[in-house]
């Protein structure tokens, strides 16, 4: 159902159906959580959301996108990710086909031509122009037969769109910086076709995660708003968040009180050990895979225990240990 706002407590369990190929999974939202979305919500802001891997950045973003009836689109930063790759991109490998293939035929006219590779047919919508612009986004890409992002049952343009911009400390630096202009202006200019125009009575909830491995820009910092989650230091409380979120995932006909807890302090001791190294510590997305690997292999809560201790060093230890060094 749509709404403009999180109407959530903490500690509410968001159901996350299986959607766009994700998996069905569930979210657990804390306050401070509720508090940055809402903030980014009604000041128009994006939201950086940083921490260490498998803390549940990306999934903020899912969780936040069901709970407000939005859609969702995704974007994966990397290393080649540009600025315009985030607004739109051009299939040049496809604008080179036709190229060669109308210039095989020889009674093509050269008006003819250019019509046919005019740059605006071979223009991808980005998704920051899904979340501007939903409607010339959805034509752009019905005019070339491109997929349309998953939207929910009931879904219209005006209950808006949740962009979820993941690891943008992956990409150069001019990246971040890139996108001020567009957020700024409300506005972007795509080849060949009127600009794109953020409908300001339906504004997009942007959300950037970061695995801090590069800093980010100071202008661009001071253009969001920013959400650290991080898992408890002391051992009793992140045990005591470890259980709580795989209680969420699993019933407990599926996975008793001893298995969650085994599990979490499988994972509470590895952590400890990278706690002085600049190597990230397993996490919750560990946790989650432990309880899943152990809990789809074995129903009987002794042989669950017992093949726990066998798979952790696949599920867990993602480093060699510090002290084997």
């Amino acid at each position: 159902m749509y709404q403009t706002h999180l109407k959530l407590v903490a500690g509410a369990k968001i159901p996350l159906p299986a959607r766009g190929g994700m998996p069905e999974s569930c979210h657990i939202i804390d306050e401070d959580s509720v508090l940055a979305v809402n903030s980014a919500l009604a000041t128009g802001r994006p939201l950086l959301v940083r921490g260490e891997p498998g803390t549940g950045k990306s999934q903020l973003a899912r969780a936040a996108a069901e709970a407000l009836g939005r859609a969702l689109v995704t974007n994966a930063v990397d290393s080649r990710t540009e600025t315009r790759d985030l607004l739109w991109s051009v299939d040049a490998v496809a604008r080179l086909a036709e190229a060669q293939m109308m210039g095989a035929l020889r009674e093509v006219n050269e008006r003819a031509l250019r019509d046919r590779l005019a740059i605006q047919a071979f223009v991808h919508p980005g998704p920051l122009w899904w979340a501007f612009d939903w409607e010339s986004a959805h034509k752009q890409a019905e005019s070339l037969q491109l997929s349309v992002p998953t939207t929910p049952d009931g879904w219209k343009q005006a209950h808006g769109v949740v962009v979820l911009i993941d690891e943008i400390d992956k990409a150069d630096p001019s990246v971040p910086n890139g996108l001020l202009d567009a957020f700024g202006h409300g506005r972007f200019e795509v080849p060949g076709r009127p600009p794109v125009v953020m409908n300001p009575e339906c504004r997009p909830l942007v959300l950037i995660t970061t695995n801090e491995e590069r800093a980010l820009p100071d202008a661009f910092l001071r253009r969001c708003l920013v959400l650290p989650l991080s898992l408890p230091k002391d051992r009793a409380g992140l045990v005591a968040a470890l259980i709580e979120r795989g209680r969420a995932h699993f019933p407990e006909a599926k996975c008793s009180d001893e298995v969650l807890r085994q599990a979490a302090d499988l994972l509470a001791s590895d952590r400890e050990k990278f706690y002085s190294t600049d190597l990230c510590p397993p996490g919750l997305a560990e946790y989650i895979d432990l309880l899943r690997a152990v809990c789809e292999q074995e129903q009987n809560n002794k042989k669950q225990r017992e093949l726990m201790v066998r798979i952790a060093k696949f599920a867990l230890k993602k480093h060699p240990d510090p002290s084997e060094r």
